[in-house]
């Protein structure tokens, strides 16, 4: 069985204010972060469905639930406003093309994003030559943190989680999920099935990877950053090589 050794260096989360604008991106380590409740948002659905090309639409319109719906249109038609006053562009130009296990990106462009998205709320996340993941969770989230970590989280975490009383336990859980999303996001790999493989606790974390896809598209290390929005949600972003963040909150009429 083919396997790796890789290091995971996640930095405690961080509470952080939202700045009204995002300044021009920058060439190398710097991320880029807009989060933008769906509240926020809403208004500009029409316009936003229009840029969306007809793959997207279709995969709109197969949702049951109209929120689900509405969630699908405004994310994916602010991740192309985003992306359109990055490169620049028209938002409705922008074609994407897919990876091998889906993660998609812009061909020839060294422009790198990612999305994510929860019940009420949006994340796109830019880099310029900097392959990243992003994750939001909300805190109203249902799940049962308990079963989920018993089967995703490895033996450290697990410990860490059974020291923590109350709400905070289920907010260190969601710290640690989105971390594990990110960096599988980041790879490209999307998704895996045995979590217990990679640890999240804050600092260095090495360890040895054996699943195939995330061991063959995966780098050497990831740095991972959280970071606790108000007092309802939490993001996490990683990247390849150390980075800094900017975090902005969307506006009616931004791009």
């Amino acid at each position: 069985m083919f396997s790796r050794e890789i290091e995971l260096h996640c930095s405690p989360t961080e509470r952080t204010a939202l700045a009204g604008d995002l300044p021009r991106l920058d060439a190398g380590g710097e991320v880029q972060l807009l989060f933008a409740t769906l509240t926020a948002c809403k208004g500009e659905g029409a316009r936003l469905l229009s840029v969306l090309d007809e793959d997207e639409r279709a995969r709109a319109a197969r949702f049951r639930f109209a929120e689900d719906r509405e969630r699908f249109v405004l994310g994916h038609g602010l991740l192309r406003d985003v992306l359109a006053g990055a490169l620049p562009a028209d938002p409705a130009s922008i074609r994407f093309v897919r990876g091998p296990h889906g993660k998609p990106y812009i061909e020839g462009a060294p422009m790198h994003f990612n999305f994510s998205d929860t019940k009420d709320a949006v994340l796109v996340g830019t880099a310029q030559g900097l392959e990243i993941g992003v994750d939001l969770e909300t805190l109203h989230r249902r799940v049962d943190h308990k079963a989920v970590a018993g089967h995703h989280f490895t033996p450290a975490e697990v410990d860490e989680l059974n020291g923590i009383p109350g709400e905070a336990r289920k907010r260190r859980f969601l710290e640690l999920w989105t971390r594990k999303e990110a960096v599988l996001k980041a790879s490209g790999v999307g998704i895996m099935d045995d979590l217990k493989e990679m640890r999240v606790l804050d600092g260095a974390n090495p360890m040895r990877i054996t699943h195939p896809a995330f061991s063959s598209l995966s780098a050497n290390a990831y740095y991972v950053k959280t970071f606790m929005i108000g007092d309802t949600h939490l993001v996490s972003v990683a990247a390849s090589s150390p980075f800094t963040v900017k975090l902005a909150g969307y506006r009616a009429g931004q791009s």
